[in-house]
This record gives C-alpha cells, sequence and structure tokens, in this order.
C-alpha cells in the first residue's frame, strides 16, 4: 500500500514538473506535495494501525469478562472448619474473584489480628442486622454468631476478614472507622 501510494506521487509529481515552467515553483510545489502525500500515507497508516490495535483489544475484553462469568457462577464460599463443626456460605457474586486477585495472601495477617478484626466487624454488623430500620436490611440479613472465646483457625479468621472487606469496598459501607485496608 505505501508503495503504491509513493509510485503515485512520483507520477504525480512528474506530470506537474512537465507542465510547470518556472523551476523553483516547481520544486516548492513536488516538495509540499511530496510532504503532504507522506503526511497522508502515515495518517492511513496509523488509523490502520488504530482500527487493527482496537479490534484485537476488544477481543481481549471479551475473554476477560467470559472468565468473570465462570468466577461468576462458582461465587459460593464456604468457610469452615470442620473440627469445630462451623460454618459459613458466602454466596456474593465476585468475591472469589477478589479474593484471589486483590486481598493480602494467606499468612500475610496473624490469627491474632484477624480475629481482634473480626470481633469488631461481626459486632457492628450484627448491631446493623438489628437496626433494619437505619440500615439498608437487603444488605444485612442474617446475624453472624462468632465468639471471641472459640478458636475457629487460620482459614475462618483469613476469609471472614476479607469478606468484610470485600463487603465494605463494594457496597461503600464502613463497618468501623475509617475506610477498609486492604
Amino acid at each position: 500500500m505505501f508503495i503504491k501510494a509513493l509510485q503515485a506521487l512520483v507520477k504525480h509529481c512528474n506530470f506537474l514538473l512537465k507542465h510547470l515552467k518556472d523551476n523553483r515553483l516547481r520544486k516548492i510545489f513536488c516538495i509540499f506535495s511530496l510532504k503532504q502525500n507522506v503526511m497522508k500515507t502515515i495518517v492511513y497508516i496509523l488509523i490502520i494501525s488504530g482500527l487493527f490495535i482496537g479490534c484485537h483489544s476488544s477481543k481481549t475484553l471479551t475473554s476477560t469478562k467470559q472468565e468473570s462469568v465462570k468466577y461468576a457462577d462458582n461465587d459460593t464460599v464456604v468457610i469452615e472448619n470442620p473440627d469445630l463443626e462451623y460454618e459459613i456460605i458466602i454466596i456474593e457474586p465476585g468475591f472469589n474473584t477478589w479474593l484471589a486477585s486483590t486481598a493480602k495472601p494467606e499468612g500475610y495477617y496473624s490469627q491474632s489480628y484477624l480475629e481482634n478484626k473480626n470481633i469488631f466487624y461481626v459486632s457492628e454488623w450484627n448491631n446493623r442486622v438489628n437496626q433494619p430500620q437505619r440500615y439498608n436490611p437487603n444488605l444485612y440479613e442474617l446475624p453472624i454468631d462468632y465468639s471471641s472465646t472459640i478458636d475457629y483457625g487460620y482459614e475462618v479468621n483469613y476469609k471472614l476478614y476479607n469478606y468484610f472487606i470485600y463487603f465494605q469496598l463494594n457496597y461503600k459501607q464502613q463497618l468501623g472507622l475509617g475506610k477498609p485496608r486492604i
């Protein structure tokens, strides 16, 4: 395509050179015409490249959406400690994806840190469940039975804590003072 445009430009300049009598005008016109055609060619190449890149990036977004749908189909999180016969089931679209991609990895926080945060968050959560006229009852549907005297284990505390963080960020709620930390 570029070669054809260049050949057309040369033909155009040769035609003009034959018909223009003043040499200075011929040179200026040919150089100006050459610059215009080169610029047009560059613009065409950029437009075609932009279209190619634009079409290619939309394919990538489509596949990302399909991956999200796969996660959304399987967004039930079961938090359990079989030794204590304790189980929390969270049905929250997007939580698995968020937990895998955004949350701090397991082992980042100590168990005592998670337990202290969970005691505070559960207390505030249960207060909001008991006040449906003040807080949205669609967000705070059921109370959480969490006792500070029971050792639920690291995994239960880790997932519960991260659910509280996800919940606050996703629904723009504040269960504590200030914005939640990730």
